[in-house]
């Protein structure tokens, strides 16, 4: 055995550590070593140097007079680069109102991992899957650790367990139990019929806009009609959305809304803005408030139907809805989820499924009116599948819609709505690149720009749906598309908001052509938890034709 010094490439000699080495180690069982000691989170990066010369082995290493140098990747150790800022607002005005365009522009000039400061709250975002991987790992290393400088902060509920809690929690482990069952897939199967009795309520309202020759705003309409059915499905409530063309939101909704918005406009600002007592902080309180006592008025408009209580993974495929299953299900034990767990839990549920729901149906509208030949093509595949307006569709049905899915898959890529995926480091870490990280720092892999990462994906601008089947595609890094994002902690809502997203879109292309009205540019409104087009305008005629059948399928 031989004691070596190391130190970091980039820090000062006198940081060295003594590491004792087995001189039976090969070269990777020595990256491994230093690297378990200097908190480096992927040790095949580590190489050594000694008096600027490269040791290649562990002879050279063992044996180099004095301290030996540890790079990462060729790189030695560094800061996450940004720009420097402005005294107090930091590099607020460099990133918002655009912080979409901001960001990219900011990935362009200071590399994968970029480091801004809003009002004195530290954020680090990448574009890197490598770095996206590891960051959304449960790990020694990373965490779902929701603390002041998280995008999330200002939502974070202890009782939220699976949603909004951290990961090293009581809370957290019985949601975790209790919750994936009712959002799998056999269990979204059971949502089916009732995801497509929504969206065929709505064709009055549609069809009563065409009737007129009137335009509507894709995304408030959306909205209204994602929330229909998860207000359904989670809380047992009938919004009343397609009553009439003009029905208001229902105030639950309204409310979520807000709460997204809300919490943008918080988090987006230093720690001090948070605690303001009144302003946007407060209203967040009092909204939050509110619509906790609207779920727990719901969950005991449930409990007294007096329904008997089932195995977790039976209520699953029997419960109505959310709160019926909630009320429902027992674990082994015969225990239920708390009270205290169950009304964030449905909260979280209710405002994260309709949210990211309508806003990815939005964008999937607009690649409709927006790419050449895609609503003809998924037109088509409707018809060659024998589909019409009579055809109930199941996840079976969906399942054979290729073209549907890669349109899905493409439309999640250019367009994704979620984009804020923060975790929170465990300890002092060394990230691939060199990056050196502190404790508690919060990492953002930003969806969008890792989708459209032209170092990821060729020429990301184009919208093809057709990459799909590219080797290319189907080789790249497994974290190069993570609309879910990925890991322990990935959204355990995606089986759900996919299959209405393959149930709504079929129904609405069938009876539906779309054309958009007005040719001005897309906006999205920053100051909102997730991406979507606020000014998109499109008019829904009903179809009087469709075309043959393709022959020689």
């Amino acid at each position: 055995m031989t004691v070596q010094q190391f130190y970091l490439l980039g820090d000062d000699p006198s940081s060295s550590r003594s590491i004792k080495v087995e001189s039976t180690l090969d070269i990777n069982g020595l990256k491994g070593l230093v690297a378990a000691h200097f908190a480096i989170v992927e040790p095949s990066g580590v190489g050594f140097l000694s008096q600027d010369r490269a040791l290649l082995d562990v002879t050279e290493v063992i044996t180099a007079p004095g301290q030996v140098a540890i790079t990462i990747d060729g790189h030695e150790i560094r800061d996450p680069p940004g720009p420097a800022g402005l005294p107090y607002v930091g590099n607020y005005f460099e990133v918002y109102p655009d912080h979409l365009g901001n960001h990219q522009r900011l990935f362009e000039q200071f590399g994968p991992l970029i480091k801004t400061t809003n009002m004195g709250r530290t954020t680090y975002q990448t574009n890197d899957p490598e770095i996206s991987a590891i960051v959304l790992t449960e790990s020694d290393f990373f965490t779902k650790k929701i603390n002041e400088a998280h995008p999330l902060y200002a939502l974070k509920q202890p009782a939220a367990g699976v949603f909004l809690g951290d990961t090293d929690t009581p809370e957290w482990k019985v949601a975790h139990k209790f919750l994936p069952p009712a959002l799998g897939p056999k269990a979204v199967r059971h949502y089916a019929p009732t995801m497509q009795k929504t969206v065929e309520d709505s064709f009055r309202v549609f069809d009563a806009f065409d009737q007129e020759e009137e335009a509507w705003n894709v995304y408030r309409y959306m909205l209204k009609l994602g929330s229909q059915a998860v207000g359904k499905l989670t809380l047992g409530l009938d919004f009343e959305h397609f009553n009439e063309p003009d029905a208001p939101l229902h105030e639950m909704v309204h409310l979520i809304a807000e709460v997204l918005s809300l919490n943008k406009k918080v988090t987006s600002k230093g720690d001090w803005y948070a605690r303001m007592p009144f302003g946007d902080p407060q209203r967040l309180k009092r909204t939050k408030a509110r619509i906790e006592q609207m779920v727990e008025e719901s969950i005991q408009k449930a409990a007294r139907g007096g329904v008997e209580d089932l195995p977790l993974q039976d209520a699953a495929l029997q419960a109505s809805n959310m709160v019926d299953y909630a009320i429902r299900a027992t674990d082994n034990k015969g225990e239920k989820l708390p009270k205290s767990s169950l009304v964030w839990a449905l909260i979280v549920a209710t405002g994260a499924g309709f949210t990211t729901t309508s806003s990815l149906l939005s964008w999937l509208i607009y690649g409709l009116v927006t790419y050449p030949c895609m609503q003809e093509r998924l037109l088509q595949e409707l018809i060659d599948h024998g589909i019409d307006e009579k055809t109930e569709i199941t996840a079976d049905v969906t399942d054979r819609l290729e073209f549907l899915d890669k349109y899905i898959k493409e439309t999640q890529r250019r367009h994704n709505p979620s984009f804020q995926p923060g975790r929170t480091a465990k300890v002092d870490l060394v990230l691939p690149g060199g990056y050196r990280l502190p404790k508690d720092a919060v990492v953002i892999p930003a969806l969008h720009h890792i989708h459209n990462n032209p170092a990821l994906w060729d020429n990301p601008q184009r919208f093809d749906p057709d990459r799909w089947d590219t080797d290319a595609v189907k080789s790249r890094h497994k974290a190069a598309y993570i609309p879910f994002a990925t890991g322990q902690r990935m959204c355990i809502g995606f089986n759900f908001a996919l299959q209405e997203i393959k149930v709504f879109l079929p129904k609405l292309i069938y009876r539906y052509k779309f054309t958009r009205e007005g040719d001005g540019p897309i906006e999205y409104d920053p100051m909102f938890q997730l991406i979507r087009p606020n000014n998109l305008f499109v008019r829904a005629q009903r179809r009087v034709k469709w075309p043959p059948r393709t022959e020689n399928l």
